[in-house]
């Protein structure tokens, strides 16, 4: 007979699925709803100017908290993110002059490309890490087939090319992300119209910047995933892990 001890080690083998992120709670706390507040809330009649920025700007930063003790993992992006709110949250608190959070804004993707292009040398390429990593690709299959096929100088090549492109996507998210806050951020810092603009960079943040440099990163996955068919022979759906 098993004493309830003995079944204590079964239980904790059991790991409980990584629960998904969600699209909608991502996009209401860190586009909506600062949006909403910055724009609605900032007069006197309401949160006020600097009560404003700092419930607007604490939704991401929860947000990005919250997914962290949910996932149980630590999401580059989600990271960032919080990284960057808060610099912005500090800039515009302190009432220091715009063009701060514009170099801010184009700084960190600008210091990511860089990076891509840095790592590229061994021993492990940022885009090993963004997108040829175990939670999205079967990396060990494809290591099998390609050395099996003996084309491992072809995928270093095909990996080169698509750092450049990853580069790219960065730089021009870079661009992007300091031209939006330079043309929409002309108000005095400390009142209420600069608020309502802080809202506003925020709400076209989606359209202007993260839609075009995501239509980049999809056709680098796509570049990236026909190379990797075309040296192995493998399809898409031996690439992409199973869940």
């Amino acid at each position: 007979m098993l004493s309830q001890n003995s079944e204590l080690p079964d239980a904790k083998d059991q790991k409980a699925p990584i629960k998904r992120e969600s699209m909608l709670l991502n996009l209401l706390c860190n586009l909506v709803l600062p949006t909403l507040i910055l724009t609605k809330l900032s007069g006197d009649n309401y949160l006020g100017i600097k009560l404003a920025i700092v419930v607007a700007l604490a939704f991401p930063i929860i947000y990005g908290i919250h997914d962290f003790l949910t996932r149980g993992k630590l999401n580059f992006f989600s990271g960032l993110g919080v990284a960057s709110v808060t610099l912005t949250g500090g800039i515009s608190l302190l009432e220091m002059d715009a063009v701060y959070i514009a170099i801010k804004e184009a700084s960190i993707p600008g210091l990511l490309g860089i990076a891509t292009l840095i790592s590229q040398k061994p021993p492990q390429p940022l885009i090993r890490t963004l997108i040829l990593n175990d939670a999205i690709l079967d990396v060990e299959k494809i290591n099998r087939a390609l050395a099996e096929k003996d084309c491992q100088l072809e995928f270093n090549q095909l990996l080169l090319n698509a750092s450049w492109i990853l580069a790219a996507s960065f730089f021009l998210s870079s661009i992007l992300n300091y031209i939006l806050a330079a043309v929409i951020l002309t108000a005095d810092p400390g009142t209420v119209a600069f608020n309502e603009q802080l809202g506003k960079m925020t709400a076209l943040s989606f359209p202007v910047i993260a839609l075009p440099a995501m239509a980049v990163m999809m056709g680098n996955l796509f570049y990236l995933f026909r190379g990797i068919g075309k040296l192995t022979g493998m399809t898409l759906e031996d690439i992409v892990k199973q869940k």
